[in-house]
């Protein structure tokens, strides 16, 4: 199942992957070249991301390398990235995502657009929203669990949080534009607040 969450926090599911004529294998470099061109026609989250579905999951289906569980989550952290790819001032970012089990992520947006395929074990997004404009609560949204194969793409101002099941490691590759760090928060939904992360 695909899923697509706003930047107030609501989640919509897609329709059925339509795949684009895209050569196989479909490599990493045959990925960015693409994602280059897109981002040029269609530079807005509504429009960019439903189109990053199916070039996702084909490169994932053509480049089993990118489906090794070979990434072990760091012992003190719970969690462990690899970056595939990143160059200063360029609007991509490509990694490897592994957490422990039961691992859990603050609650937090991530200032820019991301999709996040999950490749292996499970994964709960917890999905939430801000009271109010300005506020800094937050309040749930919906809890969209992911299983291998299952996809969640993000508009910048969307907040959530990740539990890990209990299948370890987990493993996830994550795609985001360029991230404004002055913009992006971690929010303490207990009290209200947020800072920046």
């Amino acid at each position: 199942m695909d899923w697509l969450v706003d930047d107030a926090g609501i989640c919509q599911a897609l329709s059925p992957r339509k795949f684009p004529f895209l050569p196989s294998p479909y490599r990493l470099y045959h990925f960015l070249t693409d994602l280059d061109a897109l981002l040029e026609q269609s530079p807005h989250p509504q429009d960019l991301l439903p189109q990053l579905f199916p070039r996702v999951a084909h490169l994932l289906h053509t480049s089993p390398w990118l489906q090794w569980p070979d990434l072990t989550p760091d012992a003190d952290l719970g969690w462990a990235v690899q970056t595939l790819y990143d160059e200063p001032n360029y609007p991509i970012t490509v990694q490897r995502v592994a957490w422990a089990a039961n691992g859990r992520s603050p609650v937090h947006n991530h200032a820019t657009w991301g999709l996040v395929a999950q490749v292996v074990g499970t994964e709960v997004n917890h999905l939430w929203r801000r009271v109010a404009p300005d506020s800094d609560a937050v309040a749930p949204a919906g809890d969209y669990p992911l299983r291998a194969g299952d996809m969640i793409g993000f508009y910048p101002n969307a907040i959530h949080s990740i539990a890990a099941g209990d299948d370890a490691p987990t493993l996830t590759f994550n795609l985001y534009g360029l991230t404004d760090y002055q913009q992006r928060w971690q929010f303490d939904p207990s009290t209200g607040t947020a800072q920046l992360f």
